[in-house]
C-alpha cells in the first residue's frame, strides 16, 4: 500500500471520527470524498483486500432492498460483510464503508463487499473494483436490476445511462465475472446479448399480474437493436414485462430464475427478491438456506419501514420517481389505506426537474373515500396535480413536520398512515420520527 493511500485512510478515518464525535451524521460520504481527493485510485487498493469478492447491484429502482437481501443471506451463513447500509451509493459512499471497516494502516478483513451503486457510478465503481483483483479467487458480480428515468436534470434519459453501462461492461475483463440481469428490462437485458462471460437473467412468469392498461411512465418500448417499437405479450410495471421485436427478432431471453416467494408485498419486491436469490445460488448457498436467511427480513431505511409513534403505525414507501411511485402507489392500495401523506421535494437527491410527477398515474387514487394529506418543499405543485387527477386533497402543509402531526390525527384504532415521500423527504421523515439522520 502506498504511502499516498495510507494518508488518505488516516485522513478520512480522522473525519469520520469527527463527523461522529460532533453529530454531524453517520460518515457515509464525507470520509470516502477525502479518500478520493488524496487518492483517487483508493479503491484499487482496498478491493483485493475482500477475500471471496465484490458484488455491485444497480439499477434506478430496487438497489437498497436488493444489496440488503444479499447481505442478509451472506450474514446467515457465517459471511463477513461490509456493505454501504445508509444507502450512500456514489463512489464515496463505497469507500467510505471500506473504510470504517478498515484499521487505520488500511488492512480490511472480510469475505465480501456488497455495494449497492448509483446507476451513474457504475462503471467507475467496477473498472476500479476489479483493476486489482487478486488470484483468480475473487469474484465479481454485477446484478443489473432496471433503468427508468430518473432525476433528468443529472442523468439524462434512459438509454444514455445503458449505453454507459455497456460501454463500461465491454471495457472489462470477463474472467471472473458475472452478471445477473433482469431479462424483462429490454434495455438491461440487451447488454447481456454480447456479454461472452458468465451471466444469470431473472424475469416473472406470472401473467396475472400483467397490468390491463399501460402505464403513463413507459421508458424503454423501442428496441434498443433495431429501433423499432417492442410488442409485449404483457407488461408488469411502466415498460417491464414479456416483450420481443417483431422486425429485428430480439426477444426477452429465459429467465434462469422465474419464481420465488418475496418477503415484502409489492411487484417491484419480487424482482428484487428474484436478484438477491440469484445471487446466493451463482454463490452456492443452498436454496433452503436461502428461505431460511430471508424468512426474517427486514426492510431497508424508508423501503416499507415501520414506525410506531404514540401507538399509531407508520409505514414509509420511498416514492422517487415515475415508475417507482407508480408501484407505491398499486403496492399501498392493495392494503387499503385509509390516510396517506405525500411528501414532494425537489433538492439534489431528488432531481430539481418536477415536471415528471405528470407521469405519475395519480387517477388511481381519484374516487375513493380516503383522506390524502401533502407536504414538501413543492407540495402546492404536488397539490396541483392532483387536482387535474380528480383527487381531493385533506390539506397541503408546506411545514412538514406539521402535515405529519395533522395526518397522524386523522389515524384511528387500527389503521396505518402511508407516507409516500420523495428522497430527500424520506430522510426528512425519518428525522422527524426517529430523531437521527441517515447520511
Amino acid at each position: 500500500m502506498t504511502l499516498r493511500v495510507g494518508l488518505a485512510i488516516i485522513a478520512a478515518k480522522a473525519a469520520s471520527l469527527i463527523i461522529k464525535l460532533f453529530r454531524f451524521g453517520a460518515g457515509a460520504t464525507w470520509p470516502g470524498e477525502i479518500a478520493l481527493i488524496l487518492s483517487p485510485d483508493i479503491l484499487k487498493a482496498l478491493a483485493p483486500q475482500l477475500s471471496k469478492g465484490i458484488i455491485l447491484v444497480a439499477g434506478t429502482n430496487g438497489k437498497t432492498t436488493t444489496s440488503l437481501m444479499i447481505k442478509t443471506i451472506l450474514e446467515k451463513q457465517g459471511y463477513s460483510v461490509i456493505h454501504n447500509a445508509s444507502g450512500a451509493n456514489l463512489a464515496n459512499g463505497v469507500v467510505s464503508a471500506c473504510i470504517q471497516q478498515s484499521s487505520w494502516n488500511g488492512g480490511i478483513h472480510a469475505d465480501y463487499g456488497v455495494f449497492e451503486v448509483d446507476e451513474n457510478s457504475l462503471g467507475g465503481v467496477m473498472t476500479n473494483a476489479k483493476c486489482q483483483m487478486l488470484n483468480g479467487k475473487q469474484k465479481l458480480i454485477v446484478v443489473l436490476l432496471n433503468l427508468f428515468r430518473d432525476q433528468l436534470d443529472r442523468y439524462g434519459e434512459v438509454d444514455v445511462i445503458a449505453e454507459k453501462w455497456g460501454k463500461a461492461l465491454r471495457a472489462l475483463d470477463r474472467k471472473n465475472i458475472t452478471l445477473i440481469v433482469n431479462a424483462d428490462d429490454p434495455g438491461v437485458a440487451y447488454l447481456g446479448r454480447d456479454w461472452g462471460g458468465g451471466i444469470m437473467y431473472f424475469g416473472l412468469n406470472e401473467p396475472k399480474n400483467f397490468l390491463k392498461v399501460a402505464e403513463h411512465a413507459t421508458d424503454s418500448t423501442f428496441c434498443i437493436n433495431c429501433g423499432a417499437r417492442l410488442t409485449y405479450d404483457g407488461i408488469y410495471y411502466s415498460h417491464i414485462g414479456i416483450w420481443h421485436c417483431e422486425k429485428c427478432g430480439q426477444k426477452r431471453p429465459r429467465p434462469d430464475i422465474d419464481a420465488w416467494p418475496s418477503p415484502l408485498p409489492g411487484l417491484y419486491n419480487q424482482y428484487n427478491t428474484l436478484a438477491a436469490v440469484a445471487t446466493a445460488r451463482l454463490l452456492g448457498i443452498a436454496d433452503e438456506k436461502i428461505k431460511q436467511a430471508l424468512s426474517g427480513f427486514a426492510p431497508a431505511f424508508g423501503r416499507q419501514e415501520e414506525f410506531t409513534v404514540d401507538g399509531k403505525t407508520i409505514k414509509i414507501f420511498l416514492s422517487k420517481n415515475p415508475a417507482g411511485f407508480n408501484a407505491s402507489l398499486r403496492t399501498v392500495l392493495e392494503l387499503k389505506p385509509k390516510i396517506l401523506l405525500l411528501v414532494f421535494n425537489d433538492r439534489i437527491p431528488d432531481g430539481r426537474d418536477v415536471s415528471w410527477i405528470w407521469d405519475v398515474d395519480f387517477e388511481m387514487l381519484s374516487h375513493d373515500e380516503r383522506k390524502i394529506f401533502v407536504s414538501g418543499d413543492r407540495a402546492y405543485d404536488l397539490g396541483l396535480r392532483l387536482k387535474y387527477a380528480d383527487v381531493s386533497c385533506t390539506g397541503v402543509y408546506g411545514d412538514l413536520r406539521e402535515a405529519i402531526g395533522k395526518a397522524l390525527t386523522a389515524v384511528k384504532g387500527g389503521e396505518t398512515l402511508y407516507i409516500l415521500p420523495t428522497y430527500s423527504a424520506m430522510l426528512e421523515v425519518r428525522k422527524i420520527l426517529g430523531g437521527r439522520k441517515i447520511l
